[in-house]
């Protein structure tokens, strides 16, 4: 495998970036996550996942409109560096990849638990490093088997959702009857059980915390445009299309499993998913479920693993990580990065040995807190390439974010409201103290070690003869 200093090249076709935005929206936030939603809010978690859809589908438009402009591997990591300055794009760049290893080991462990329900006597950390082996090859070959491996994985969960869906719909209109109690279920067990805001407020606010755990890493599609083949075609298309997948694998979803169980028991005797195969006859409904929630696993950490390494490959670029990182293979693979995630991925291997019990609660405390600082660095750069834009007498650009600025200054306070949710709710304390304890963290980093790099590479620039000075000095000018 011989190794270059290319840059990425385009292998991800429409269909391919499709469905990576269909399987973004689909892992562990629904087939995990959401019950403790439910728990948390009762029925009214469906208009809790209308409101945090519309508010990353804003996100998604700004990130729509620089990416059609400006496609890079650094993605909003990138933006964030070139108009917000360096240490936002330090910040942001290193934030997002610690939040995506961390997303990993938690898919990680919950996949040895999902393996563990067929072979129980096999130990979790077996399965983990079968899963690193096979991810990382596929890390190791071109953007285009990692694009056909998203599309097939994704394909797999979304016929799920819609086979899960149709047999729910089958049970309402045929009628079902809960075992024990002879109540039927129906649209009306919305209001009936408790009310529709159940827990209050409170509740409804609370469960926030998860329902934007659940839309995390949606924002892959921004990354993706650096190797997709068109990006100002393709990259609209797939944006465009999240307020359909939110509606329909999240609130439909959720609404008729709240329509057929009681939402108290969703969660507590098992997934409503089993529950419903079950009910329709489906003798293996365990494992049926069990292989949906493994191909999302599978999914979700390749995905991830693939945009942390193009993460760290930008900031490589930008000088903010080793340079060693932005070589490629003669296919276009970012080579050093794909070794450094599979690197990573061996900790987890390792963690599940020595902690597998705990180990999911407390990497998964970070994942909101980072992702809600991501999307506002989203918007915020979003409105300064506005600014600039409107300082050189241009419009917006061929993608425009809907409703700007009035759209971004709600959500941008709509996620002031969540984290100040997570400061104050004691199950989310951890994620909130652990997200600012690594801001202070990064930027003590950035203090000490880049900044003052790039400060001595500016001096060696000025003292350079005057050819070579304008050389360098446009390389700092873009590693800064």
């Amino acid at each position: 495998m011989s190794e270059t200093t290319a840059t990425l090249k385009r292998g991800l076709s429409r269909r391919h970036i499709r469905f990576i935005a269909f399987g973004s929206a689909i892992g562990t936030g629904l087939f995990y996550g959401s019950a403790g939603a439910i728990q948390a809010a009762g029925p009214s978690v469906l208009l809790a996942y209308l409101i945090g859809g519309a508010a990353i589908f804003v996100v998604m438009r700004a990130l729509g409109e620089m990416a059609v402009a400006i496609p890079t591997a650094g993605s909003f990591g990138a933006y964030a560096g070139r108009f917000l300055g360096p240490a936002a794009g330090f910040l942001t760049g290193w934030m997002y990849v610690i939040d995506m290893l961390v997303v990993v080991l938690a898919d990680l462990t919950a996949l040895g638990i999902y393996m563990g329900f067929w072979f129980p006597d096999v130990p979790r950390w077996i399965w983990v490093v079968a899963v690193i082996l096979f991810i990382g090859a596929v890390n190791l070959v071109t953007v285009k088997v990692f694009g056909e491996l998203e599309f097939w994985f994704s394909l797999i969960k979304v016929t799920a959702i819609v086979a899960m869906i149709a047999g729910g719909i089958l049970l309402l209109v045929f009628g079902f009857n809960h075992e024990g109690d002879g109540r039927s279920g129906g649209f009306a067990m919305l209001w009936t059980e408790g009310g529709f805001f159940a827990n209050g407020f409170a509740g409804f606010a609370a469960c926030f915390a998860v329902v934007l755990f659940g839309f995390g890493g949606i924002e892959i599609i921004g990354i993706t445009a650096a190797e997709a083949d068109n990006p100002k075609r393709t990259i609209p298309m797939a944006i465009n299309s999240v307020p359909v997948r939110i509606l329909l694998f999240y609130v439909v979803s959720l609404a008729v499993i709240m329509s057929l169980f009681p939402w108290q028991d969703i969660g507590t005797g098992g997934s409503p998913f089993v529950l419903i195969f079950e009910n329709l006859g489906i003798g293996i409904a365990a494992s049926v479920l069990n292989v949906i929630v493994i191909t999302a696993a599978f999914s979700a950490i390749n995905a991830d693993i693939f945009a942390a390494g193009r993460m760290i490959f930008g900031l490589a670029e930008q000088g903010h990580a080793p340079q060693i990182f932005t070589r490629t293979t003669a296919q276009g693979v970012p080579v050093f990065t794909a070794l450094a995630m599979i690197g990573a991925m061996a900790v987890g291997a390792v963690l599940n040995a020595v902690m597998p019990d705990e180990l999911f609660l407390i990497i998964a405390s970070l994942v909101t807190f980072v992702t809600i600082w991501v999307w506002v660095v989203i918007l915020l750069s979003h409105w300064m390439m506005r600014r600039h834009r409107a300082r050189e007498g241009r419009g917006a650009g061929e993608f425009p974010q809907p409703g700007w600025p009035a759209s971004s200054v709600v959500v941008l306070a709509f996620f002031a409201f969540v984290v100040v949710v997570l400061a104050v709710t004691p199950s989310s304390q951890v994620a909130f103290m652990v997200g600012m304890g690594l801001i202070v963290l990064l930027s003590l980093i950035y203090l000490l070690g880049v900044r003052p790099r790039t400060r001595q590479r500016r001096t060696a620039v000025a003292s350079a003869p005057a050819a070579e000075s304008v050389s360098a000095a446009k390389s700092v000018e873009e590693q800064s």
